[in-house]
């Protein structure tokens, strides 16, 4: 008998396929917001005319633009953000980007609701031992225009760096799920190639964790079964053709499925869990840190979830195939990296990946059981 708990989070809408500039105002009438604090990509806005067009678009309910973000949302970049969001009276966020611009405004809303206005005062909100201290509920909402596909807009989770301790740190509440996700395919054009497909694999790895988890129902098993399906089809048309728009909405699509597991309640794996370790400690982007984890992990998982790796294999159009090698495959024919050493983690740094990985929240919930640093060490090791 099936036994579990599904939660619908904080969201309200997915708006997909219209234009980002519309929907975003679209959001604004449905919210009633009019000072709108944007947090987008640097590259994005100094590169492209995307963030210029949103701003004419919004006119005078664009109240400031953030755009210093770095990868894996060091907390001095969330301080100054909300210090920004704060002088400027906003009363919503509107995020454009990739995750760790997303991760970044979850945080802005905690310190604006709770008055931090320090580095050292990120403490007061994150997440320690599991769980989240008490706080005030944020008041400034976040409405997100992905540009890649992680899938981390459709959670109530992010991930901030604290930059003293190279350790990223969790920072939750129900309310930091965006309001609402708007998924514009155009909006993605100008995202790097590697960055894009990296992410993808990703949300490739939400739903792989996802399906082959002891604790897998039928609801999320339809979510990352067909989200799977979506990215095994849509990646490849990505790679061929850039310009495809139906491929990268089905991408965009899939990621969005990917995250029906996680936020169902489906603990992800050691993947997810030595990914952290070598984004926040090794600076491996975080779309990487999958390609290169992912098919180690179910090789080394096989003999505890042989029969949930079958249905990755048959979802990924390859039935009755090794889901690990299906996968190996898959990633290097999108020109992905696919050791530790492609991404200059070397095998003298493993020790103390497996011992940090140890703490994070997913190592421990691992399909087959981990004891301890040394099975973490075996799967790095099947990564070299």
């Amino acid at each position: 008998m099936h036994r579990g708990r599904v939660v619908f989070g904080a969201m309200d809408e997915v708006v997909f396929g219209e234009p980002a500039a519309e929907a975003i105002i679209t959001q604004m009438d449905r919210l009633r917001a009019s000072r709108a604090f944007l947090m987008v990509s640097g590259t994005l806005r100094r590169q492209t005319d995307a963030i210029a067009k949103i701003q004419r678009t919004l006119g005078n309910r664009c109240v400031a633009i953030f755009d210093a973000m770095p990868q894996h949302t060091p907390r001095e970049a969330v301080i100054a953000a909300s210090e920004q969001a704060r002088a400027a009276d906003a009363d919503l966020i509107v995020t454009v980007g990739g995750g760790s611009i997303t991760d970044g405004a979850k945080a802005v809303q905690l310190c604006l609701a709770n008055n931090v206005r320090t580095v050292d005062g990120i403490d007061a909100i994150r997440a320690a031992k599991g769980a989240p201290p008490p706080m005030m509920a944020p008041s400034v909402r976040q409405i997100s225009v992905p540009t890649t596909i992680a899938g981390g807009d459709f959670s109530a989770n992010a991930g901030v760096t604290n930059m003293a301790t190279k350790v990223k740190e969790s920072v939750r509440h129900p309310l930091v799920m965006p309001s609402a996700v708007i998924l514009d395919p155009a909006m993605t054009l100008h995202t790097p190639e590697w960055l894009f497909l990296s992410t993808g694999i990703r949300a490739v790895d939400h739903c792989v964790e996802g399906i082959c988890a002891q604790e897998a129902h039928p609801y999320s098993d339809a979510q990352a079964l067909k989200g799977l399906s979506m990215l095994a089809s849509g990646l490849p048309r990505v790679k061929q053709d850039p310009h495809d728009l139906d491929a990268r909405m089905d991408c965009q699509i899939g990621t969005w499925l990917s995250m029906g597991a996680l936020t169902s309640g489906i603990p992800m794996g050691a993947s997810h869990g030595i990914g952290y370790v070598l984004g926040a400690a090794h600076g491996v982007p975080h779309g990487y840190t999958s390609c290169v984890m992912l098919p180690s992990v179910m090789r080394w998982n096989k003999s505890a979830n042989a029969e949930r790796q079958a249905l990755v294999a048959e979802a990924m159009g390859q039935p009755g195939k090794d889901a690990s090698e299906v996968l190996d495959h898959f990633i290097r024919g999108l020109g992905m990296p696919r050791s530790l050493r492609e991404v200059k983690v070397a095998a003298d740094d493993f020790d103390a990946i497996a011992r940090a990985a140890m703490h994070t929240p997913w190592v421990p919930r691992n399909p087959r059981k981990i004891y301890g640093p040394a099975e973490v060490r075996a799967i790095l090791e099947l990564a070299a």
